[in-house]
């Protein structure tokens, strides 16, 4: 988690002392660059309108949902990796929304809207929980996972030995 917010923090003033928004520097042509913009909404700048302590209540809601919910994925790597990834994401953007009252994006891959390191940790960390949920998927009220296949009637598991 801190290294998320750590290397989110660092690559927002490096970004921010090297370029002026509304600039674009070529990192890759048509692939990579830096734009640098504020953004005072949330994701892809969508309720921009509302007011900065709306965005942080709504980004604090959002954390508190994944915190409580930490248990619910399984202790594997990735649930830890995504944990930490996305919540240290999340703290990086709180961050900047309480010192700047905007988080700035920056990175321009010409097919999506601008982002900034932080948003990636948070996607990528959410991936990870996804796969961490998968694995320790929950045994349904029948006993099976999820993806066990279809059910089989009674009759037929009496028949294969099974409960009656």
């Amino acid at each position: 988690m801190a290294l998320a917010w750590g290397v989110a923090q660092a690559a927002n003033r490096l970004v921010a002392s090297g370029t002026e928004p509304g600039t674009i520097q070529t990192v890759v042509p048509h692939v990579l660059a830096l734009a640098p913009r504020r953004n005072p909404g949330v994701a892809f700048g969508l309720l921009a309108q509302l007011p900065p302590a709306a965005t942080i209540a709504l980004a604090l809601t959002v954390l508190a949902v994944v915190l409580y919910n930490r248990s619910a994925w399984s202790a594997t790597t990735a649930g830890q990796w995504g944990f930490g990834l996305m919540t240290g994401g999340a703290l990086a953007n709180i961050t900047d929304r309480l010192r700047f009252g905007y988080v700035v994006d920056y990175l321009d891959v010409h097919v999506w809207p601008v982002f900034n390191l932080a948003d990636t940790a948070i996607v990528i960390g959410a991936g990870l929980l996804v796969l961490a949920l998968r694995a320790g998927a929950p045994r349904g009220h029948s006993g099976r996972a999820a993806d066990d296949g279809p059910p089989v009637p009674s009759t037929a598991r009496s028949r294969q030995g099974g409960e009656t």
